[in-house]
């Protein structure tokens, strides 16, 4: 990535325009964090309802007290630990911070991503005194993005790095920073309640509770009721258009042999050491290991959507903790698929 590019995508999001990115857990679609209309086109592009939250992308060298309101203690040892990297945090946000960032909620999630061109891109963007809000690179629910072919094919209409800035497209500037390392979006960890409820863990991610506690000294509780709302983490998310269905590996190869006798079409994805199954569409075994079934996971599960299956069947992860991320998220992918095994089998 050129200096040139990173020089011509900070000055349209200086413009008000919009930028997908890429990160180290997935693809961003990125707008000025200050300016309200810009952040408005980000909601039009995903078709994004309005009160759910964009986490907000600093610099390594941001003054956090420009974006918060109050920054405990807890924060400075994680932000010291995990940034950058894939670590959010919500906290209270600072009042001249405009509300769009934060679904009209008093908290903003922040986080500072530790991708180069990431991390070139929010130091050229008003010489490193700005923030950038971004969502992932897709419509709203759909698998998140992990390459810039994947924002591409997301969003057909958009425009390219040598565009003009005045083509009417939705994302004026993709800046193609290789496949993501991580793969799945980033764990957000509450500590804007920290005084009356601890640190609270609102979405799983490559960051474990753990790594979080060894560091604050701390466990963090599971998400309440009264929590931020924050991204991702709708009971329906990060779904293909195929419908999806989880399988535990001792039922697998006879739900396989069901929809064989049905004669439906199936798109497999699995880990474990399962013989090859002639009777599916197609067929693509993961890494036995989460980090390396989390990096494949999105662009697996996009592949598999291009099949034309009448269903994607997913052997269901380990359970290990270290899983954590990558169930929440095929979990999510799965629930409103949920019956479809009855469905297409008839019991």
């Amino acid at each position: 990535m050129t200096v040139d590019a990173i020089s011509q995508a900070a000055a349209i999001l200086e413009l008000g325009g919009l930028v997908a990115f890429p990160t180290e857990t997935v693809y961003g679609l990125g707008a000025d964090a200050e300016n309200p209309t810009a952040i408005a086109k980000i909601y039009r592009a995903k078709d994004r309802p309005s009160n759910h939250p964009i986490i907000v992308h600093l610099p390594p060298e941001s003054d956090l007290t420009y974006w918060a309101a109050s920054i405990p203690e807890e924060a400075k040892q994680l932000m010291s630990a995990f940034w950058p990297g894939p670590l959010t945090l919500i906290l209270q946000r600072a009042h001249h911070i405009p509300d769009a960032v934060s679904g009209g909620q008093n908290s903003i999630g922040v986080r500072c991503p530790s991708h180069p061109v990431a991390i070139a891109l929010l130091r050229a963007f008003k010489q490193g005194k700005g923030g950038i809000a971004a969502p992932s690179a897709n419509k709203f629910g759909h698998v998140s993005p992990t390459t810039a072919q994947h924002v591409r094919d997301e969003f057909p209409e958009c425009g390219k790095i040598d565009q003009a800035f005045d083509q009417p497209s939705f994302i004026d500037v993709i800046l193609n920073g290789g496949q993501s390392e991580v793969g799945i979006e980033s764990t957000i960890l509450d500590l804007s309640r920290i005084h009356t409820h601890g640190p609270v863990l609102l979405r799983p991610g490559h960051i474990s509770a753990a790594q979080i506690a060894n560091v604050i000294g701390i466990n963090p509780k599971s998400a309440d009721d009264c929590a931020p709302r924050v991204s991702g983490t709708l009971d329906a998310h990060y779904a293909p258009r195929t419908p999806l269905a989880l399988v535990d590996s001792a039922q697998l190869e006879i739900t396989l042999q069901k929809f064989c006798l049905a004669g439906h079409h199936v798109a497999l994805m699995h880990y474990s050491k399962q013989p090859q199954h002639h009777t599916v569409c197609a067929q693509i075994i993961l890494p036995d290991t989460a980090s390396g079934y989390a990096h494949h996971l999105y662009a697996t599960l996009r592949q598999m959507d291009q099949i034309g299956a009448d269903v994607i069947v997913v052997e269901t992860p380990s359970q290990e903790f270290a899983w954590q991320g990558i169930n929440d998220r095929l979990r999510r992918a799965a629930h409103d698929s949920i019956g479809i095994l009855e469905r297409l089998l008839g019991n």
